[in-house]
């Protein structure tokens, strides 16, 4: 079986896992040749688990090897297009973890690269997957319950406590991470709720910087968005709350989708809300509906199904989960939400200042309360300081 070569950049946390499920054979069409990080402990836990493996602390002594035609990158938020670049204009195929970055200037630098290189850019989205969001999408998308209305997503189910903060020198700074719960729990979330229901038009935004935990960065969020067409939404998200929620849901003009407890609830109509509005005579009336639980194929395939589809997209030139240049778009609404918060005002997403973000960020990262190890080459390119 013909497979890629891949090298991983990264083996803490999540890069360490998708060593476990490369070696676990959840991907048959990817051969594990190189792994790099900076840390010895972490180089040597990843060649405990797979023998044959080349290690290096040098993320461009891996990619110059002749060993990888490949690499996932799984370092710190802000040095995921640094690495990205440098492995595209080497002509090394890229797979990135979430989120594309941390602003969109140095996003926007990425995805121009990537135009400009003949490689693959695939971008970490595993929750596009989830047989439930990729039902939605469907349903939405195939206009068979009208337009969008009103779109509400409360996911307060990202708990943590003092000590996950507390567990890494890099998290919850603006330094060392670029953002809170926006940049590091909910991409995902943001990712998919564009992806289904399109990019809003305006955000305006409501934080709160370390209201719950001792951090700089923000662990409350409320959001409120419009779109092209007049709907309106929500976004609620917070590491403060426990027992947390989990409930996606999207009115439509002939009914309503539920995503929560890993049920799709859908509400049907034959008739579309304006229609039923302009006709009906009865002052208190209301269209009847149908509700049922959505049928899907079940599937949900995770990171394996990332990796197996950028294995695919390299040796059969067949569609990835997520093309990396999409990360834009979730990443654009995190950066209108905090300059928002930060300057208190609307922002609309057409004319979004990626200039203006930068600056406003660089000045937070500037009052950084830094923690010891944290890398001092922050406001240049955050060095390579891997998870």
């Amino acid at each position: 079986m013909e497979k890629i070569k891949l090298g991983i950049l990264g083996v803490g946390n999540i890069g360490s896992t998708h060593l476990k499920n490369i070696m676990e054979g959840k991907c048959p069409e990817v051969e594990l040749l190189a792994i790099c990080d900076k840390k010895a402990e972490k180089r040597e836990a990843a060649k405990e688990l797979c023998s044959k493996l080349e290690c290096f602390d040098d993320a461009e002594k891996m990619m110059d090897s002749g060993l990888i035609d490949s690499i996932l990158i799984c370092v710190p938020h802000y040095d995921h297009p640094k690495y990205a670049i440098m492995a595209m204009k080497k002509g090394l195929h890229v797979l990135v973890e979430k989120p594309a970055g941390v602003y969109t200037k140095q996003v926007l630098e990425m995805n121009k690269v990537a135009d400009e290189c003949n490689v693959k850019f695939g971008l970490m989205m595993n929750q596009r997957t989830n047989c439930i969001y990729r039902k939605m999408r469907e349903i939405v998308k195939s206009g068979e319950m009208g337009a969008i209305k009103r779109t509400n997503w409360i996911i307060t189910d990202w708990y943590r406590p003092q000590a996950y903060y507390d567990s890494g020198d890099w998290r919850a700074t603006w330094s060392g991470e670029g953002g809170g719960v926006l940049l590091n729990q909910c991409p995902h979330n943001l990712d998919l709720w564009q992806w289904i229901c399109g990019m809003p038009k305006k955000v305006h935004a409501k934080m709160h910087f370390g209201k719950w935990h001792k951090i700089e960065v923000e662990d409350d969020v409320s959001a409120y968005v419009e779109y092209e067409n007049g709907a309106t939404g929500m976004f609620i998200t917070t590491t403060g709350d426990t027992p947390g929620t989990n409930r996606f849901e999207i009115t439509l003009e002939k009914g309503k989708l539920i995503a929560e407890n890993g049920k799709l609830q859908m509400w049907k109509s034959d008739i579309s809300e304006p229609e039923f509005s302009k006709t009906n005579d009865v002052p208190f009336a209301s269209p009847e509906f149908v509700q049922s639980e959505v049928e899907t194929d079940g599937k949900n395939e995770q990171h394996a199904g990332v990796l197996n589809a950028f294995a695919s997209a390299i040796l059969r030139d067949t569609p990835l989960v997520a093309d990396g240049r999409e990360g834009i778009n979730g990443l654009k609404i995190s950066n209108a939400m905090h300059l928002s918060a930060w300057l208190n005002k609307e922002i609309e997403l057409s004319s979004f200042d990626d200039e203006l973000f930068y600056e406003e960020l660089m000045k937070r990262v500037k009052t950084s309360v830094r923690k010891e190890n944290v890398n001092e080459n922050v406001k240049v390119d955050m060095g390579a300081s891997f998870r």
